[in-house]
């Protein structure tokens, strides 16, 4: 099974209200376990970058300006991302800024069937904890010292090990499957092969086993259940 984790930067929260997806991340995943193959671009935003923003990512509005726009680099975005499940922590907000630039440029958006959410998995295996990629890492020991500001790629690659850590970890392989079109994406236990039945064993003790038990008995001084017999 083939799953895409991604991430992206924008330059603030509301693609509706103007803002862009500056930055995209993204990690192939083949049976929950990393192949290697990575995509990372930025994009040039039409616009002013936010102080806000730029504090969170770094990214300023000058150096992206000599990046080409989401619509010239589209193609080779949807070429890696294929038909594959998209992993995404608050999938929501991310899948709401890819699909906002892929309407833009005339794309067909990306289907949210498609979507997984580690936000909406994570609260469901961890109620009540912090449920941040910085937190989870720490659940985790996943290290991320090297993480100083967000970064796409780098969030991916994150996200892909919690994401791991989140659907049991690296015990791949042990008969365990999973839906990915679900947001909760739970574990499901394949059927177990059938085994042979084997035919029941007798224990009862011949008359040698009977004899020695008597004489051990028999040895024993001041038994309690003859105490109990007695009284």
């Amino acid at each position: 099974m083939r799953e895409i984790v991604f991430d992206t930067e924008t330059t603030g929260f509301d693609f509706a209200n103007g803002d862009r997806l500056v930055e995209i991340g993204c990690v192939e995943l083949v049976n929950r376990v990393e192949t290697g193959r990575t995509f990372h671009a930025y994009f040039h935003p039409e616009r002013d970058m936010p102080a806000d923003a730029e504090r969170v990512h770094g990214l300023s509005a000058a150096f992206l300006a000599k990046f080409p726009l989401f619509s010239a680099g589209v193609a080779d975005l949807l070429a890696f991302l294929g038909e594959s499940p998209l992993v995404a922590h608050n999938a929501s907000f991310d899948f709401g800024f890819l699909n906002g630039e892929l309407g833009r440029c005339g794309h067909p958006v990306v289907c949210t069937t498609r979507m997984v959410d580690t936000l909406a998995i994570a609260r469901t295996r961890h109620p009540g904890a912090k449920h941040s990629l910085d937190a989870l890492c720490s659940r985790f020991g996943i290290d991320r010292s090297h993480r100083v500001q967000h970064g796409a790629l780098l969030d991916a690659q994150l996200l892909a090990q919690v994401y791991v850590e989140l659907m049991g970890g690296r015990q791949i392989g042990l008969g365990l499957t999973s839906n990915p079109a679900s947001s909760v994406a739970e574990p499901l236990l394949r059927a177990a092969t059938p085994r042979a039945v084997r035919p029941p064993r007798h224990f009862a003790p011949n008359a040698g086993d009977l004899a020695r038990h008597r004489a051990f008995m028999a040895g024993i001084a001041n038994p309690i259940w003859g105490a109990e017999a007695s009284g």
